[in-house]
This record gives structure tokens, C-alpha cells and sequence, in this order.
């Protein structure tokens, strides 16, 4: 079985991802690593000389591929799961796909204190980042998070270690 870990931005799936990789013995696949490693630029790159269809295209065909990896903890986008094909393909038997909820304030907190948030990735709204762009993109994805998951996790107050270990519990 193959974890996929959705969220928002700042969520920690790419961090939560390592440690319950390891922790449960799979190989770890993060979709933007992919994409960077792809396209040979950093994601703010792709979306301002290639635009964001470039990327959502990039995304999905990595997505369909690390599909069909079994056994993979798998980390998202956070607007991974916006694409229908993408939903589709994660949610063929095989696939837990567990959201990683998180407030928007300790998102925002988090993404400040990442130093090269603000140079790798993009605002993705007119809102220019900030707590605005997190509360705006968390009100039309939030839906689409919960439609597809298995399970949920707080993930507000706990440490990516102590985040592994619920998942584990939640498997």
C-alpha cells in the first residue's frame, strides 16, 4: 500500500514524508522534487517562464508515474489534487490518501520561517502570499482535500515525529 500525504502548503508533507518513509520502510517520492528534477528549475521558475499549465502538466505526469509505485509514501502539491486525473489516479485501490490539516496562521508561520520558500516557489494568488493566500486557496481546496482523503491529522502542534507516528496509528 502507498501513502499519499495532501495538504496545504506549510502542511509538512515533504518532512512528515521522509520520517514515516523510513519509519515504515518505503521509499519516499516528493512530487515537486520530481518536477524540479524534470523540468531543471526551481518551481517559481516554471510558473514564470513556463506558466502554471507547464507545471500542473509536469505535476500530473509525475503523479500518474509515482501512482504506480507500490509501497511508496508519496508527498503532494497542495494543489495537486485540484486536477480531476490527478484525484483519479490516487485513488485506485492502494492508495491512502491521508491530509495533513494544519491552521492557517502556523501555515503562514512556517512558510515565513522556510528561508527558500520565497525564493522557490510562487504566490499563487492575487494576494501575494500571507495568511490572505493561505485562507483563500484552504477555502477552495479544503473540499477537495476531504473528498479523497482516508484519514486526517492535525498536524498544527506536533512535531513531524510525533506526526509519523499518528499516521502509523491511522493506517
Amino acid at each position: 500500500m502507498s501513502i499519499a500525504l495532501i495538504g496545504a502548503r506549510g502542511s509538512g508533507k515533504s518532512t512528515i514524508g521522509r520520517k514515516l518513509a523510513d519509519r515504515l520502510w518505503q521509499s519516499f517520492v516528493d512530487v515537486d522534487e520530481q518536477i524540479i528534477r524534470r523540468a531543471g528549475k526551481n518551481i517559481r521558475d516554471i510558473f514564470e517562464q513556463d506558466g502554471e499549465e507547464r507545471f500542473r502538466q509536469l505535476e500530473t505526469e509525475v503523479i500518474r508515474e509515482a501512482a504506480l509505485l507500490p509501497d511508496h509514501v508519496i508527498a503532494l502539491g497542495g494543489g495537486s489534487l485540484v486536477r480531476e486525473e490527478n484525484r483519479v489516479a490516487l485513488k485506485k485501490p492502494g492508495h491512502r490518501l491521508i491530509y495533513l490539516r494544519c491552521d492557517p496562521k502556523e501555515l503562514a508561520r512556517r512558510i515565513k520561517a522556510d528561508p527558500t520558500s520565497g525564493a522557490t516557489r510562487p504566490n499563487l494568488t492575487q494576494f501575494g502570499g500571507g495568511i490572505e493566500e493561505i485562507e483563500f486557496l484552504l477555502a477552495l481546496r479544503e473540499a477537495i482535500y476531504r473528498e479523497c482523503m482516508h484519514a486526517e491529522l492535525d498536524v498544527t502542534n506536533l512535531t513531524p515525529d510525533e506526526a509519523a507516528v499518528y499516521i502509523v496509528k491511522l493506517l
